[in-house]
C-alpha cells in the first residue's frame, strides 16, 4: 500500500508551494523584483509575473527598473515572459504592461536571438492582431 507515501509526498509539495508563495510575498514587500520575477516564472504563474511587473511599474523610475530586471533574466525566463505577455496583451486591463515588456524585449534582444526563442512564431502571430 503506497497511499501513505503518496499522501506525504503531496503534503510536502503543498508545504513547499506555500513556502514559495510566502517567499514571493516577502520579495515583493522588500522590493527585490528580480528574485520575485524569477520565482514567479519558475512557479509558472503568469498572473503573478504580471503582478510583479505592475508593482515594478508603480515605482518611481519603474520603466527603468523593469528594463534592468528583464535584461538580467535568463533566456528561458525571457521565453516564459514572452509567452505570458501574449495572454496579457489580449486583455485591455493588462495590455499596457504587456506592451512595455514586449518593447523592452524587442529593444534589448537582437532579432537573431529572438528567432531562437521557443514559440516565438506563434507569439508574434498572436500579438499582431492586438498590438
Amino acid at each position: 500500500d503506497v497511499t501513505e507515501i503518496e499522501e506525504k509526498e503531496a503534503q510536502a509539495k503543498q508545504e513547499e508551494q506555500i513556502m514559495k508563495e510566502q517567499e514571493l510575498s516577502n520579495l515583493l514587500h522588500e522590493k527585490r523584483f528580480l528574485k520575485a520575477l524569477g520565482l514567479a516564472i519558475s512557479l509558472d504563474r503568469p498572473h503573478t509575473v504580471l503582478m510583479v511587473v505592475k508593482a515594478i511599474l508603480k515605482e518611481p523610475e519603474g520603466r527603468k527598473q523593469l528594463e534592468e530586471n528583464l535584461v538580467r533574466l535568463r533566456k528561458d525566463q525571457k521565453e516564459a515572459v514572452l509567452a505570458f505577455l501574449v495572454t496579457w496583451n489580449t486583455n485591455s486591463r493588462n495590455c499596457h504592461e504587456a506592451q512595455a515588456v514586449l518593447e523592452m524585449l524587442l529593444r534589448h534582444e537582437d532579432p537573431d536571438s529572438l528567432l531562437h526563442f521557443s514559440g516565438v512564431k506563434s507569439a508574434v502571430e498572436s500579438l499582431l492582431p492586438y498590438t
